[in-house]
């Protein structure tokens, strides 16, 4: 279906095709992924803390806890590769039909989760990241890309990750659902941790002339191995004292690379400052893992220092500064976007350090946690629903 025609005096007239919400991943990805953010949450808070009761499947805190890591961060990170690869290869990766085939099922399979037989659900949801990965497979041999080959290869890992999770549901396989989803936030880890030291100090250094960011080499491989190895004798259930001392080794070395990066030039641009703040999680979070291991703290704890902090902060920062760039726009936050950037964070010190340091406070803070989290979310749909939904600013296609 053709939209209509943008032209100028040095360039051919550029065709638009089908609906601007189907032109390149992000569009539909970021936006169900803001709406199951901000719906969901407060279902899961009020079953939680006994307002209601949700009858499901599996039980209220696996629906939890899968929806959040393969449905909400698995939807944003296949929105986010989806227009990415296009990005680094300049080809095609998925839009029209396709792209909406990939979306509806993604929201099919949040749906069956609510309420349709347990093989259904499975059956839907096993679909999506396979899929995502032979697209972005095909279009990365076809480019000769090798280097972000391996990004396909963690959506694998994402997909075995799910089966697991399913399969014990099922009483198929002898690993508690738990562990599966342990892995699967793991994984999402260790892209942060790839993908955020490529980014985030080129980002700093390009709004701050004549900063200097650097970081070894040695020092970067050596962060991603201990990282790597503590996220997964975490997972495998390896002994508590090792997981808690390389989780304390884990949390200076990327202490140590946040303070390498220059966090606080960023104070004055909220875009970026986001991204440094969320990051700061990451070593509060393989510290409570740390004490969780040596029985000083629960590692739910832990686990949402990542999950909210970390995951859910970069999540609000990249799905603003990423549509915002894809969209015709400047890179500059509005004074909603930095609310929302506030929330999600505070979503997390109410979620993870008010538990922390007045555990008798625990229902009003996974309360007030979800409220903020929601109202962050709902900011972002508010915003950028008429952004997605429309063609580009500059008239161009994405």
């Amino acid at each position: 279906m053709q939209l209509h025609q943008i032209s100028d005096k040095s360039q051919p007239p550029v065709v638009l095709q089908g609906w601007p919400v189907l032109r390149l991943g992000f569009r539909p990805f970021y936006l169900g992924a803001a709406l199951l953010a901000c719906l969901s949450v407060p279902v899961w808070a009020a079953v939680f803390l006994g307002y209601f009761q949700l009858k499901l499947e599996i039980s209220p805190l696996l629906w939890h806890g899968h929806e959040m890591l393969f449905g909400f961060a698995a939807g944003v990170v296949a929105g986010f590769l989806l227009t990415a690869v296009k990005a680094w290869t300049g080809l095609e990766t998925a839009r029209g039909p396709l792209l909406g085939t990939l979306a509806l099922l993604w929201l099919a399979a949040r749906i069956a989760a609510l309420g349709a037989p347990y093989p259904v659900f499975m059956g839907l949801d096993m679909a999506l990241l396979p899929a995502v990965a032979l697209v972005l497979l095909r279009v990365l041999i076809k480019a000769g890309n090798k280097r972000n080959i391996p990004l396909v290869s963690l959506l694998v890992l994402m997909t075995l990750a799910n089966l697991a999770f399913h399969l014990s549901v099922l009483g198929a396989i002898a690993v508690p659902a738990v562990a599966a989803l342990y892995a699967q936030l793991a994984l999402i880890i260790m892209v942060v941790c790839v993908m955020t030291g490529r980014v985030v100090p080129m980002f700093t250094k390009n709004v701050t002339p004549g900063l200097v960011i650097n970081v070894p080499r040695r020092f970067e491989l050596a962060l991603l191995a201990v990282t790597a190895a503590t996220l997964a004798l975490w997972v495998l259930g390896a002994p508590a004292p090792l997981v808690g001392l390389l989780s304390a080794l884990a949390a200076v070395f990327h202490a140590l690379r946040l303070w390498k990066w220059h966090p606080l030039v960023t104070l004055k641009r909220p875009i970026l400052w986001v991204l440094h703040a969320s990051y700061a999680w990451l070593p509060i979070g393989f510290a409570l893992l740390a004490l969780a291991q040596w029985g000083l703290v629960g590692v739910s704890l832990a686990v949402h220092a990542f999950a909210v902090g970390v995951i859910g902060g970069l999540i609000i920062g990249m799905v603003t500064r990423t549509a915002r760039g894809h969209t015709g726009r400047p890179l500059l936050a509005s004074r909603a976007e930095v609310a929302a950037y506030a929330l999600v964070l505070l979503a997390a010190v109410a979620r993870v350090l008010v538990p922390a340091l007045q555990p008798a406070w625990y229902a009003y803070a996974v309360e007030a946690a979800a409220c903020l989290w929601a109202v962050a979310f709902a900011i972002y749909l508010v915003i950028y629903t008429p952004w997605l939904t429309q063609t580009r600013l500059d008239g161009k296609d994405g």
